[in-house]
């Protein structure tokens, strides 16, 4: 915050610009920003260096989109070229309050000189944190400063996220505090009882603690207050109960952990140079514990890269090439001539000798080289063609060396369809304040001819207008309406007398959506000067509106003109699936996570976009929810509201209830729920989502079309809440960042939309299929380590704890401890922290390669096997048990004989000593037999706990006694010369363990968990090929299946073909006895 406040930048002040900090600029400052430079504050541009007065902006700070944006100022202030034009300029302006929408501007300019006001818009908003591109400088008039700008206005914390296992871990916290009070109570309880008796007659008890010193807090007398201070010493001497150090150690290791994730290898892409980050580490077990998985499709499962490949004109459709989604239908019907056929437009691409375009994927000889000339309607396609290249807000960039174009574009489909207009012959090359420049095929001459059109008004695209417009005026003075958008938005505009071929154009789109490929509706206009004029100043009056409903009243006027529009045709583009989503899927499926996909594109296209990733399959039975329904048309088109939400909700409802009778009168069929967005609207209502769950739930797959942003994350809060399951949101732009945000784990993909769902999410990769990886590896190995680590936590300090507790116990609760002061302080901190932190860092139950082989592995984290109260508690009982046993097997075997050549028997700081080091040796060679990967690091860290034992009794015996008081040449002079004391080491600390080793074998050999199979899998694999001998009782092993992804696909057909032979083989047995008969 010190830093960006003390920026500096120009502030017009005194007839001059002068250097001033950011925190001093005010509303209303005309200020200069140079290139490269961030601007200071939100600003309406005046001017720029180019004549033109418009500008290039960088806004990956505020969307994370790379793409540069193109900003104009007005006519009216883009004279002021310099700073002296700004000495007695002035102007009022009149917009909006501060607000958090970063793509909406109202307002108007008024220069004092013209007593006339002028619209502003997004166009002319600079916003805070973006940068100057590609432009020398800029002049603005600051409008919001600090926490008035929109990017401080979209500013939000990040939700708190907390593991199941952390949440957990407090409950088993708050089970010792309560063991913690429970004995101190006790203690406190007979330790009053004893004091009251400690002094009968004049005789005292137990003489040592002094009961005849009135001034002792041991007073026969009051043993109430003695039983209270008493409580109070306990809770300090059994606080090793608790295990504070298990937070830190925890969070040490979660780091490592999240380091190691990003260190991966085999989740770096290397063409974006981006490696997996876990940007949070708090979730890092979560990963292992995931139940449902909730993902976008656009960028997420597909590429989000663009190619034009396919297009219909004036009712032909042309483009001969073959989508992903076509071959996987293909391979669905078992029809061979795809293959065929792409191996054909294979051999056209070599023999064209044509290098390959981003974004454009188009074959079709009829029109490309100029030969659409000779089409029956060349006409249509050349305005088609046209039409491609003007309408946009694409931006040319021109390399001076070679000539070559580039496009920046707001999105990748805009990029296509220019690209593609360049490639048949429509070059858009420069855009400047008064219009577009084209390099156009003359059908008459053949030649290439530059043309001029004069932009009078883009009607920019939204979600709610689902189209975008332009109106231009070429240099015959003519002016034209070119529109594109979705169809069922275009097809309403268009003139019924002059779109000849509406019915075949509609037919390419539902073909072109059944192949996967997203479609837009092409359509123009000439325009009347009247019409036109009329709607200048209707526009032209909205515009300058500050009032709230300005949005409708520029939407009024656009619709006025966007009508009775000539159809020229549909265009489509394939969004292609990233590398390894099948079998990324088809992993996870196996895993028994389920799949959600959320998307906002076209049920058609979403379900063809499943067949290609297997999330779909043929013999799947679909669910399908949807209100594009004759009635609820019917009732649509007569606009009663109140009717058509009552009928919509019924009918949803309906649909619903009728799926669940479905499934439940079905065998072990598996089934996909499919909804649209108008339907999701009533399925989330309160007294519905519950069954819309339930339905969902029983459901192999599911796929929401047409979903909004808000949509997406009411759909993973509902799963979230509903299951009490992990639920993991996956998304790549920033319309999927609300439910990255709701979900117990948000991942984002950094893709072609931006970096605001990897800003927004807990982890961020480069593609979905490194899902996989990070899911069944290290998902399972951060659970698995977490859970091992807490539990021997809880065992280490209990073992401890206990025995200081029995030592009470015999000494009345007198307050004496066991062991050295400094010893019990160094328990958790030297001789026992070591081992549990690099068994968190380091141990795999199972390895990488077994862990994707038998993806069932997985099931361990989201049935929470690992973690599981009856594990906690036997843990704990563990350590009560080796306690128990340390103490009174070290107080057996050298209470009664002589420890010392000269017949002295032990005292307290030989019996602390013996029975500490019996429980450092018994703890860490319990973390030896816990441990299942050996590493040397893990080595030192076992062994290197005992040792540095044995070196702070030397070294702290070696102190004066007034600070090592009892440990005072313990071992140089007691223990290390006597044999008693190595021999009872190592007996005892070996009979502390076999309880647990025994239990160990037992259940390994009889009740063996998912990794114990797999590691005798594992084992085995060394030796020899184990899959026939234990394959198949893995796999019976294994959780039932989703019914999704490749491996159910290919099982699918297999029982098909199966039923196939046997129903021919009963027939032609009932045939043979037909004949005997």
């Amino acid at each position: 915050d010190i830093e960006v406040n003390n920026r500096k930048t120009k502030v017009f002040q005194d007839g001059a610009f002068r250097h001033t900090k950011w925190t001093k600029l005010r509303v209303g400052d005309v200020v200069k920003v140079e290139k490269d430079e961030f601007f200071p504050a939100d600003l309406v541009l005046l001017s720029s260096s180019y004549d033109d007065a418009i500008c290039y902006v960088e806004t990956m700070n505020l969307d994370g989109e790379t793409n540069l944006k193109l900003k104009q100022s007005l006519d009216v202030t883009s004279r002021l070229q310099d700073d002296d034009s700004f000495r007695g300029f002035g102007a009022v302006i009149r917009c909006e309050d501060p607000n958090a929408n970063l793509y909406s501007f109202v307002g108007n300019i008024e220069i004092e000189e013209q007593q006339q006001q002028y619209p502003l818009s997004p166009q002319q908003l600079l916003l805070r944190d973006s940068k100057l591109r590609n432009t020398e400088y800029v002049y603005g008039v600051v409008v919001f400063t600090g926490h008035d700008t929109k990017v401080m206005q979209n500013a939000t914390s990040a939700p708190s996220k907390r593991s199941k296992i952390e949440k957990k871990m407090d409950g088993a916290i708050y089970v010792l505090m309560s063991i913690l009070v429970l004995i101190s109570v006790i203690g406190s309880v007979v330790f009053g009882l004893a004091t009251k008796h400690d002094l009968v007659d004049g005789r005292m008890k137990r003489w040592y603690l002094r009961p005849d010193n009135p001034d002792n807090i041991y007073d026969p007398n009051n043993p109430a207050v003695s039983a209270a201070l008493h409580f109070f010493t306990a809770m300090i001497l059994y606080g090793y109960f608790i295990p504070i150090s298990l937070y830190v150690s925890i969070e040490l290791v979660k780091l490592l952990q999240a380091l190691f994730i990003n260190s991966d290898i085999h989740m770096y892409h290397e063409e974006s140079d981006t490696p997996a980050h876990a940007r949070t580490s708090n979730l890092n077990e979560e990963l292992g514990q995931v139940y449902t998985i909730l993902t976008d499709k656009t960028g997420t499962l597909t590429c989000n890269s663009m190619e034009f490949i396919k297009c219909s004109i004036a009712g032909t459709a042309y483009g001969r090439g073959i989508t992903e989604v076509e071959k996987a239908m293909a391979k669905r019907n078992g029809s061979p001539v795809i293959s065929d056929f792409e191996l054909g437009v294979e051999d056209f691409h070599q023999s064209e000798g044509r290098s390959a375009i981003k974004g454009f994927n188009f074959r079709d000889e009829r029109v490309m080289d100029g030969n659409w000339v000779h089409q029956q309607h060349s006409g249509v396609i050349e305005m088609f063609f046209r039409l491609l290249a003007i309408c946009h807000t694409c931006i040319p960039e021109v390399d001076e060396v070679t000539g070559k174009i580039s496009y920046e574009a707001e999105s990748p489909d805009e990029a296509a369809f220019v690209v593609a207009a360049h490639e048949l012959g429509f070059t858009f090359y420069q855009r400047t304040q008064a219009g577009v420049y084209l390099h156009e095929l003359d059908p008459s001459s053949g030649e290439q001819v530059d043309r001029f059109y004069k932009v009078l008004h883009v009607l920019e695209f939204s979600s709610a207008r689902r189209r975008m417009s332009v109106i231009v005026k070429d240099e015959e003075g003519k002016t034209f309406i070119f529109s594109k958008g979705a169809d069922s938005i275009m097809y309403e505009r268009l003139s019924n007398s002059e779109s000849t071929y509406s019915e075949a154009t509609q037919k390419h789109i539902n073909d072109y959506a059944d192949a996967g490929l997203r479609t837009l509706v092409l359509a123009y206009r000439q325009l009347e000067e009247i019409e036109y004029a009329k709607f200048e100043r209707k526009f032209t009056a909205a515009k300058n509106s500050v009032s709230a409903d300005r949005d409708e009243l520029i939407d009024e006027a656009a619709d006025l003109i966007e009508r009775d529009l000539i159809l020229l045709g549909a265009t489509a583009v394939e969004d292609k699936l990233q590398k390894g989503v099948p079998d990324c899927i088809d992993k996870l499926a196996k895993a028994g996570i389920k799949i959600w996909v959320l998307t906002g594109d076209k049920m058609e296209t979403a379900i063809n976009i499943g067949y290609a990733c297997s999330l779909l399959r043929q013999g799947m039975k679909q669910i399908t929810i949807t209100l594009d329904t004759p009635d609820i048309i019917a009732l649509e088109k007569g606009g009663d509201k109140g009717a058509i939400n009552k009928a919509s909700k019924v009918s949803v409802v309906q649909q619903i209830n009728e799926g669940k009778k479905l499934i439940n009168a079905s065998g072990n069929e598996s089934f996909a729920l499919i909804i649209d967005g108008k339907s999701l609207t009533y399925a989330l209502k309160d007294d519905t989502k519950a069954a819309f769950l339930d339905l969902a739930i029983a459901c192999g797959s599911v796929i929401c079309c047409r979903s909004s942003p808000k949509q997406k994350a009411l759909v993973t809060r509902l799963v979230k809440t509903g299951t009490g399951k992990v639920t993991l949101a996956i998304g790549d732009g920033a319309n999927d960042v609300g439910m990255i945000q709701e979900a117990d784990i948000g991942v984002g993909i950094s893709g072609a939309e931006g970096m605001q769902a990897v800003m927004a999410s807990d982890v961020s990769i480069a593609q979905f299929r490194f899902l996989e990886r990070l899911l069944l590896v290290h998902g399972h190995w951060c659970y698995s380590r977490i859970s091992s680590m807490v539990c021997y936590f809880l065992y280490k300090n209990i073992t401890f704890g206990v025995t200081l507790f029995l030592y009470e116990s015999l000494s009345t609760f007198s307050g004496q401890t066991l062991y050295n002061d400094w010893s019990m302080s160094l328990y958790n901190v030297l001789f026992t922290s070591l081992p549990v932190i690099a068994m968190g860092v380091f141990d795999q139950d199972v390895s990488a390669r077994f862990c994707l082989k038998y993806p069932m592995l997985y099931q361990e984290g989201p049935q929470n096997l690992l973690f599981r109260w009856s594990r906690l508690l036997g843990w704990m009982l563990h350590g009560v048990g080796s306690a128990v046993i340390i103490f009174f097997l070290t107080i057996a075997s050298l209470k009664h004989q002589a420890f010392r050549k000269d017949g002295e028997v032990i005292d307290l700081s030989i019996l602390g000593a013996t029975a500490y080091t019996c429980v450092v040796w018994a703890v860490n060679m319990q973390m030896a037999i816990t441990v299942n990967y050996f590493t040397l690091i893990q080595h030192i860290c076992i062994w290197s706990g005992i040792f540095l034992w044995y070196l702070f009794l030397i070294i702290y015996g070696a102190i004066t006694p007034s600070f090592s008081t009892t440990f005072f040449m313990v071992f140089s002079e007691a223990l290390g010369g006597a044999p008693a004391y190595w021999v009872v080491t190592l007996l005892v600390a070996v009979a502390a363990l076999i309880p647990y080793f025994t239990l160990a074998v037992v259940k390994t050999w009889f009740f063996p968990d998912y990794h114990n199979k797999i590691q005798w899998l594992q084992h085995a694999a060394k030796h020899a090929d184990p899959e026939e001998e234990l394959g198949v009782v893995l796999r019976q092993f294994s959780v039932r299946s989703t019914g999704v992804g490749v491996s159910a696909r290919r099982d699918a057909k297999l029982v098909r073909t199966n039923s196939k032979v046997i129903h021919a083989d009963s027939s032609s047995q009932s045939q043979a006895t037909v004949e005997l008969t």
